[in-house]
C-alpha cells in the first residue's frame, strides 16, 4: 500500500515562497504589497486664495512625482472633472500648486489628489481629498469670532 501525500493549496503557496517557486512560476503579488513604496502626501493637500470663482490648492509629496487632480461639486466625485497633471520636483520641493478656475459662485469644491512615482508611474499614492466653498457673487453679512489668550 502506498501512502498519498496531500497538498493543500496553502502548504504548497507557503513552501512555493519559501524556495522562490513563486517568483518563477509568474505569479504576481498584489498592488497592496507594494504600500510602503508609495509617494506620501507629506503635509496633506490645502486650497487657498478663494474667491467667486476660483481657488487655489496644492500639496507636497516625499519624492519626485506627477501630482494628478480631479474637482467636482460633489463628495462623491460623481461629477469629478480630471485637471492636467503637475510634476513635484525637487526644484519645488515636491510642492505642486494648481489654481482652480471657472467655478460657479457659492459652491462647495471638492478635490482629489494622487502621486505617481515618476521613476515608476505604476506605483501611486492613496487618493487625497480636500475641500473649499468659492465666495458668494454678492454681498452678505459676516460674522467673525476672536478668542485668545489674555492671562498669558
Amino acid at each position: 500500500m502506498t501512502k498519498r501525500l496531500q497538498t493543500t493549496r496553502r502548504g504548497f503557496l507557503a513552501s512555493a515562497g519559501a524556495t522562490g517557486i513563486v517568483a518563477a512560476s509568474g505569479l504576481a503579488l498584489p498592488s497592496y504589497s507594494r504600500a510602503n513604496q508609495r509617494p506620501v502626501f507629506t503635509h496633506g493637500v490645502q486650497s487657498g486664495d478663494v474667491d467667486a470663482q476660483s481657488g487655489m490648492i496644492w500639496g507636497r509629496v516625499d519624492r519626485p512625482s506627477q501630482i494628478r487632480f480631479e474637482v467636482a461639486t460633489t463628495e462623491s466625485f460623481a461629477d469629478a472633472r480630471a485637471l492636467d497633471p503637475l510634476d513635484a520636483l525637487p526644484e519645488s520641493d515636491f510642492a505642486v500648486k494648481r489654481l482652480v478656475s471657472g467655478l460657479a459662485s457659492n459652491q462647495d469644491i471638492f478635490y482629489r489628489m494622487r502621486a505617481a512615482d515618476l521613476s515608476d508611474p505604476t506605483i501611486v499614492s492613496e487618493p487625497i481629498v480636500g475641500r473649499f466653498r468659492t465666495a458668494p457673487a454678492s454681498r452678505r453679512d459676516v460674522r467673525f469670532a476672536w478668542s485668545g489668550d489674555t492671562a498669558g
